[in-house]
């Protein structure tokens, strides 16, 4: 490998440090999905999380390794939105100030989450990139700590808590299904589970509109990505230029990445809540997505996980009730 990656060592310890902060969340099978694949399939219920997704993992783990110092100066970050929330609830509970900056394709009810927790919100133009720059600002000029969402070591290893989980729950799974965006969540959970396990294939899984972390991997390198309307709208955003770690780690330890389209991604939100009884965001339905639409081959357990519900009411009645149609207006 080309650097030092975050180790199972680095994740264990980050599992000490947000004890009590976080909920140890369930790894239930899916006897619906198992029928369909030939082959037992279990979901990771992470998006049960307090704050609604992985998020505050990484964020509850970055937040408890600052300093004194650090924490007096307060936090900021760039985010489509489970980001801010998981680090506004964990500053929260310090007491510590938090600035969130987001771009207009943010969905109003995950704005709304972020300031009921006491956060600031700053709504920057209609990227991610363009939301950053805000941040950048923010620690020139006020000293803010910035956490990123993603390509920051103790975010890395707070979201690869979810793999240690994963393998205690499934201790024979021979493949792992993760929502790909950034690459935080999918290089912290294949680091953990390929220290247990190098044999288990772990697939990182995305949207068609704007898969950022794909691109990048086809170029050989971080890639801007234009940002487009997706109901995977948490998978949005870029991997950064400047990516220090995440890029490496998506490369070396994914075994595959698998891009879906706007339709596959409504039909594994609707199969969440018809069979399933769960309520999940288009980010955390992409897993159920690659099984129902036929993408994923295995000959042995395989473990979805569903990364997050924060997903807008009235968008989800419209999906459930057929009224949904794709479109670049409809897939906001």
């Amino acid at each position: 490998m080309s650097m030092d990656f975050i180790s199972l060592e680095d994740i264990r310890r980050a599992r000490k440090r947000i004890e009590g902060k976080v909920v140890e969340t369930p790894t239930v099978p899916s006897p619906s999905l198992s029928r369909l694949a030939g082959v037992p399939v279990y979901l990771k219920l992470e998006h049960r999380q307090t704050t609604g997704s992985f998020k505050l993992r990484g964020a509850s783990n970055a937040i408890a390794s600052l300093s004194a110092d650090e924490k007096s100066r307060g936090v900021t970050a760039a985010s489509t939105g489970n980001h801010g929330r998981g680090l506004a609830h964990a500053a929260k509970l310090e007491g510590m100030r938090a600035v969130i900056c987001m771009s207009k394709l943010v969905p109003e009810n995950k704005l709304s989450e972020i300031r009921n927790l006491g956060a600031e919100v700053r709504i920057i133009g209609n990227s991610q990139d363009d939301a950053q720059e805000e941040v950048d600002r923010l620690v020139a000029e006020d000293g803010l700590i910035m956490l990123p969402p993603f390509d920051h070591p103790a975010i890395v290893a707070g979201q690869g808590t979810v793999g240690l989980e994963i393998m205690e729950a499934v201790p024979d799974a021979a493949t792992v299904l993760v929502p790909l965006s950034g690459g935080g969540l999918a290089a912290g959970i294949a680091a953990a589970v390929k220290a247990l396990n190098p044999d288990v294939r772990v697939i990182g899984i995305s949207m068609a509109r704007g898969a950022a972390m794909k691109a990048s991997l086809d170029a050989g390198r971080p890639v801007l990505v234009e940002e487009l309307p997706t109901l995977a709208d948490s998978l949005g955003g870029g991997v950064g230029l400047d990516n220090q770690l995440t890029f490496a780690m998506c490369r070396d330890l994914l075994d595959e990445v698998i891009l879906l389209s706007e339709d596959e991604i409504a039909a594994g939100i609707r199969h969440a809540y018809e069979q399933e009884r769960e309520i999940i965001e288009g980010g955390g339905a992409v897993g159920i997505a690659a099984l129902l639409a036929g993408r994923i081959r295995t000959d042995g357990p395989v473990v979805a996980l569903l990364s997050g519900r924060n997903i807008d009411m009235g968008l989800h009645r419209s999906i459930i009730c057929g009224d949904w149609a794709a479109s670049g207006e409809q897939a906001a």
